[in-house]
């Protein structure tokens, strides 16, 4: 593999020259399609560990859906319901565990993926390409591809699909050294691994803490490690279902990521699964559609948009019928970057189904949030560690 790759441009085109390079034994990836750009490539890095992290630790096939240098999803090869599947538009699709891993990934946040950066942990087979080719995505990562898997990849995009090869027994130095106006920044890079005996120090009456929200905490702690802080990642039965990435407040992390996890679930509500799209509308289209549908501050602008993607006027979907269809949304797991200040946290958490956190812990108030949790039967570990990625 080269030393460099030059780029057409950095963060933004007026930012030339741009390029990446290896000062040691080369670049440890290689392009095979397309022409990747600065933001491509620092999501494929940063999406390329998490799914190399969650695959050591989970021994699953793992998937994540990139969006400016942070993820909309991350997911485990585990089989989808009925519900999921239509609810991510693979109704009737052959899906592979990694295919499986990458449905979950772009369904937890289908409007956001738009356009993702996507990164596998395995080599990408026949079934994933498949689903892959249908979606709007800029490129993939993966330590291979599968002959079959690659020659669809590059159809994709009229052959201009981003596609990166990634040497998987490759380790960076201990040391990662950045520049900021001129200022050399050094530290020792982050390579602790997420291990379950960071959720064994529970704190909170309620002690019963099951395999399956165990591997959702870690699913979750993996995910904030390469995720822009202040973040909160809330996961259940394997898959993110809401990030809230880059606050600088914890509850407004906690808002976002919550609220993103209400609207997954309220994408598998009959009526959203039944909405009468008209003939000829894409996945996209229909996204967005349901985006709207789900909101109630709509403009009269937007109203009319949803009425031209539908055959027919929207079903009514009231507050009081959301809220009775969220309240069936349990045993999801949360994991914090940070401490939690203050228990609203725990009082938002708490109404999207929060049942298993972990946190790092260390806060003045660590009891006041403990109370909060054992008022609702949560489970909540302290971690020890702090998670900030920057």
């Amino acid at each position: 593999m080269g030393k460099e790759i030059i780029l057409r441009y950095g963060c933004n085109p007026h930012q030339i020259p741009a390029k990446i390079y290896s000062e040691d034994n080369g670049l440890p990836l290689k392009v095979l399609n397309g022409a990747p750009g600065y933001i491509n490539l620092l999501d494929a890095l940063n999406s390329w560990q998490l799914v190399r992290e969650l695959r050591e630790v989970t021994n699953l096939p793992a998937a994540a859906s990139f969006k400016h240098v942070s993820p909309a999803g991350a997911a485990l090869g585990i089989p989808l319901s009925k519900t999921l599947a239509k609810a991510y538009f693979v109704e009737g699709i052959e899906l592979s565990p990694l295919a499986a891993a990458y449905a979950r990934a772009r369904g937890a946040d289908r409007v956001s993926s738009f356009g993702d950066w996507v990164a596998l942990s395995d080599p990408v087979d026949l079934p994933t390409a498949r689903l892959l080719k249908r979606e709007v995505s800029d490129g993939i990562i993966a330590p291979g591809y599968d002959p079959e898997a690659l020659a669809l990849l590059r159809e994709k995009k009229k052959g201009s699909y981003n596609i990166i090869q990634i040497d998987p027994d490759y380790e960076p130095p201990e040391m990662e050294i950045r520049q900021v106006f001129g200022v050399f920044f050094a530290q020792k890079r982050n390579d602790l691994l997420a291990s379950p005996m960071m959720t064994r120090r529970i704190v909170t009456e309620n002690r019963d803490l099951p395999a399956s929200a165990e591997r959702d905490l870690l699913l979750a702690m993996i995910t904030l490690k390469y995720t822009q802080s202040n973040s909160v990642c809330l996961a259940v039965d394997g898959q993110v279902i809401g990030v809230g990435a880059g606050q600088q407040s914890r509850i407004h992390c906690t808002r976002l990521a919550a609220a993103k996890a209400d609207t997954w679930y309220l994408r598998q509500h009959p009526k959203v699964l039944e909405l009468p799209f008209r003939e000829g509308i894409s996945r996209p289209e229909r996204d967005n559609a349901i985006d709207q549908y789900l909101r109630e501050d709509l403009t009269a602008a937007e109203k009319e948009q949803l009425r031209e993607t539908l055959a027919g006027d929207p079903p009514e979907f009231t507050a009081e019928e959301k809220r009775a269809w969220l309240a069936n949304l349990r045993e999801v797991a949360l994991a914090s970057d940070g401490f939690f200040p203050f228990r609203d946290n725990i009082d938002r958490a708490h109404a999207s189904g929060v049942k298993y956190i972990v946190q790092p812990g260390g806060s003045v108030r660590d009891q006041a949030v403990i109370a909060a949790c054992n008022e609702y039967g949560m489970v909540m570990a302290f971690s020890g560690v702090r998670l900030f990625h920057h």
